[in-house]
Formats: C-alpha cells, structure tokens, sequence
C-alpha cells in the first residue's frame, strides 16, 4: 500500500506538468486564423480558416468545432451553424507527426439582421404606487402581480390593475432588495439583487415556501417563462435557462444585435417566444429572440415620463422606466416606472 502511495505522488505531479507543456507546446506550434476579408462574423456565414503553421510541421488532419459541435471543414471554409449567438469558442484538433493537440479562438457571432425599431399607442392609464420601486410585473388571470425594490421598501403584493386596490401585500425582509418575478404552476418565483437567494411563494396564499439560490449567473434582476423553463437576468449579456423542478441553471443565451454583444436585459416578459426585456436605465424595451438571443427588436417608450407627475421619491437616475406585462386576453402591454405615478396599457406596433 505504501509503494502505491508512493507513485501516486510520483506521477501526479508528472501528469500535472506533462498538461501544462502540452498546451504551451500547442499554442507555440499553431495558430487558428480567419481570412481577414471577415469583418464581423454573423449566423450561418461561411468564413475561411487556416491553421498557421508556426514551426513547419507536417499536419496529418485537423477538425473543426465550435462549442463542442463538430463543424465541417470544406476547401478551407466552415459554416458557422450556430443555435446560440454571442461570444463563442472555436476549436481545431490537430493530429501531426503521431501527435495530437487542441487549440481555441475566441470568436464573436452576431445576428444577421439589424434589430427593427418599435413605437407604441397609449389606450389608457392607470394609477401606480409612488412608494413602489417596480421591478417586476407580471399578470395571472386578471390580476396583476408586483415586485419592488430598495432596501426596507421591498415588497411583493397582487392587486387591481384598474384601482390599483392591493389584495395581498407582503413585505421582505429589511436586508434584501427585491427584483424580478415571475408565476408558474400556482407558484410567485421572486429574485433578490445581490443576495444571490430567490424566493418562492403560493400563488393563492402567499405563504413562502421556499428559497433557491443562484449558480453561476452573477446576480438577480429580471424573471419570465414560457411554461416550461424560467428566464433569469443578471445584469450581464446572459440570459439563464432554469429548470423550475430543482432551480438549477441549464444555459443560457447571450444578447446579441447585428453588431455588438448587449448587457443592459433587465425586467423580462415571455410572448409567443419572444422576451421583452427593459434595458436599463432607458426608455426602451428590447424583443429578444429567446432560443437564439438575437435582439429582433427595440421598442422605443420616450415620452411616457413626461406624463408622469414627479413625487416626493423623484430623481433623473432612479426613476426610470421599468416593469413590463402582457395581458393575455386583452393582447396589450402594461408598462410602468421605479416610483411612478401612472401605469400604461399599450399597444406595439412597428415605426
């Protein structure tokens, strides 16, 4: 057993090193390169690579992947077949000389159309809650539910959307600041910032049930889902897939335009497959692809601030636009801001 010992701390070690030179020896052997007519690299493009060859050594095969999905390579050029856009790793397996090695590029992929500008009609408003700091809005058979913000002011509650009468109010504790919610299976899921803990509560009762913390993604801003997973923002390009049944985090797209990676998704709204996702500290909506992460659309809200009567919780930093909910029967929008005194139904259509 001894003499086991022994070898097992001979050769780790060993191994150890052996990984270290190997992936030196590679990176100071080959290069992947990207014809330089490429620019920018977008869904589906079909872009030239080469491996540079830095020490003339004799190449037997290389493949291609991007992600972990193999990528064919034919006369030099591969198609950039992507599900996902943002920032991507390529990948080239190269087999020389009775060696082999793996070397990545960095890439960026970005969508192939420019996002399509949105404005909007008012069809009514209603009274808000000055004292509410909104960050998440979401509609469950008619009645709208609210998440606010601010440490000591956060609290989650349902009411009438058209009196702005609360049914049920609850407070969170004074440490935490509340953000984005979202309703499934008879469930208020309710994110905190920078907690790292969500909250989940009976629908009817309101009694909490439990809590969930977060994974890998970075804090918590905005929630939504199609029925089957949960959407979560934080306050990155990322967007996150959750599986509701053990809240864990099982990817992610990234949000992505026509020519740059964006950061700014906060409160989100699920609609026939699109996320509506306020940018922050704009007046703007973005309408995201949610399988892709391509940013389809912008919906431009200037103008609703000036409607708003300024409160005693007024300044230019914080009270912004923010909140965002769709009424499923009545096929319109409900928007509103952090302290404002007015919420807007509202009807989208493009410019």
């Amino acid at each position: 057993m001894r003499i086991v010992k022994i070898i097992c701390i001979i050769l780790i070690p060993s191994l150890y090193m052996a990984c270290g030179s190997g992936n030196q020896k590679a990176s100071n052997l080959f290069e992947i390169t990207i014809d330089k007519n490429v620019k920018k690299i977008t869904q589906f493009d079909e872009i030239g690579v080469t491996i540079k060859n830095k020490k003339n050594k004799d190449i037997n095969q290389v493949t291609y992947s991007i992600d972990g999905k193999d990528v064919p390579l034919t006369n030099n050029t591969i198609k950039i077949d992507v599900s996902t856009l943002g920032n991507k790793t390529l990948t080239a397996k190269i087999n020389f000389e009775g060696e082999t090695v793996v070397i990545n590029k960095n890439i960026k992929v970005f969508s192939a159309k420019a996002p399509e500008i949105y404005t909007y009609t008012i069809i009514k408003e209603y009274p808000h809650d000055t004292g509410a700091y909104t960050q998440g809005l979401e509609f469950f058979n008619d009645t709208l539910y609210e998440s606010t913000g601010k440490n000591g002011k956060s609290f989650l509650r349902k009411l009438d959307f058209s009196t702005g009468k609360v049914y049920e109010h609850i407070n969170l504790d004074d440490s935490y600041f509340g953000e984005g919610i979202t309703i499934l299976n008879d469930k208020i899921y309710q994110l905190t910032w920078k907690s790292g803990l969500g909250f989940i509560y009976d629908l009817h009762t309101f009694k909490k049930l439990d809590n969930f913390q977060y994974g890998k993604s970075r804090e918590g801003w905005g929630l939504a889902n199609d029925g089957n997973k949960i959407f979560k923002s934080d306050g990155t390009e990322k967007i996150w897939f959750i599986n509701p049944n053990t809240m864990t985090e099982e990817g992610y797209i990234e949000t992505v335009t026509n020519s740059s990676i964006v950061n700014s998704a906060n409160e989100l709204e699920f609609v026939d497959g699109k996320l509506y996702a306020n940018v922050y500290q704009k007046p703007s909506v973005m309408i995201i692809n949610s399988n892709s992460g391509a940013i389809e659309g912008v919906i431009n809200f200037s103008g609703l601030s000036d409607l708003i009567t300024k409160s005693a919780n007024w300044d230019k930093v914080n009270n912004v636009l923010n909140g965002i909910a769709y009424h499923p029967e009545r096929k319109t929008f409900f928007v509103t801001g952090k302290f404002w005194d007015k919420m807007f139904e509202v009807k989208i259509q493009k410019k």
